[in-house]
């Protein structure tokens, strides 16, 4: 089995709604958001041959995936009310709304997702939203 990794990072804030902690608040994270590709075989023609995608189409996907993110509010549908998303929206504040609650965990099985959606091989995700803790997501 061949493997390929690469990493992509954002800068966004969040908050857990309904959560009985300091992270209910509103706090940011460098989020470093680390995939694995896999393959049995490597390519056998072609510009890519001897590999198993061109590195540079996995960093770039990767890259646009998380800079959607990037210097953003990430926040869980229905955690805020419609007047205050309207009144960020009216000061021009970059707000991510998302369907799941915005973690660690969450993250790791979203970009496992959309990276699987492009076309890609995963074996794991991992995303850190402090440089020492981390969620990894990979299908049995």
């Amino acid at each position: 089995m061949y493997y390929l990794q690469t990493k992509a990072s954002f800068d966004a804030a969040h908050f857990l709604w309904k959560y009985e902690g300091k992270c209910r608040n509103i706090h940011g994270h460098r989020w470093n958001v680390v995939a694995k590709i896999k393959s049995q075989e490597l390519e056998q023609e072609g510009q890519t041959r001897g590999m198993v995608v061109d590195f540079g189409n996995l960093k770039k996907d990767l890259k646009k995936l998380c800079d959607s993110f990037d210097h953003s509010l990430i926040y869980e549908v229905g955690s805020l009310k419609a007047e205050t998303v309207a009144a960020l929206q009216n000061e021009d504040f970059h707000l991510e709304k998302v369907s799941f609650r915005p973690t660690a965990e969450n993250f790791a099985y979203y970009f496992y997702k959309e990276l699987t959606e492009l076309g890609y091989e995963v074996h794991c995700v991992e995303v850190y939203e402090t440089p020492n803790n981390c969620a990894v997501y990979e299908e049995e």
